[in-house]
């Protein structure tokens, strides 16, 4: 089953892409790699959820964050690349997760991201990955998540 087919499996619908919301670019292609930048849990323009987990926010919330924003980054990037089909390989995830001072489970945070990836790309899901906390994060986020991408010419 292709990338798209498993999108539309799973009930997935991909947004248009959104604005950036400051002065850099949503997605960088360099040879076949593809960069995003830090991708938020935005859903019809707003935060999903604000604040930081282990404080306002469950572990649950926020694993339903990074779902969200894997989606966003996958709309970002068929708007890059016109196909999802063309994705060799999700190369390497970077995810940052507002946390509370005792929260210390922000891998467990990740892992919905990484999950959903692997759901939908198989074996070129798995990519290296960091789960690293903030203090805070834009917008009073709970997550953001960057992303890099092999594709095909």
């Amino acid at each position: 089953m292709t990338p798209e087919e498993k999108i539309r499996e799973l009930g997935i619908e991909l947004m248009q892409s959104p604005s950036p919301l400051g002065s850099y670019l949503p997605s960088l292609r360099t040879g076949n790699l593809i960069f995003l930048s830090g991708i938020l849990p935005l859903k019809d323009g707003k935060l999903y959820k604000s604040g930081k987990v282990g404080e306002n926010l469950s572990l649950a919330e926020a694993q339903e964050c990074a779902k969200i924003a894997v989606i966003n980054a996958l709309s970002v990037l068929k708007t890059q690349i016109g196909n999802l089909d063309r994705v060799r390989r999700c190369v390497k995830v970077t995810g940052y997760v507002a946390s509370a001072m005792n929260f210390f489970e922000q891998p467990h945070v990740m892992n919905a991201a990484s999950d959903l990836l692997y759901s939908i790309f198989g074996e070129s899901g798995r990519h290296v990955r960091s789960a690293i906390g903030a203090s805070v994060l834009p917008l009073n986020a709970p997550i953001e998540i960057e992303f890099i991408f092999e594709v095909s010419d």
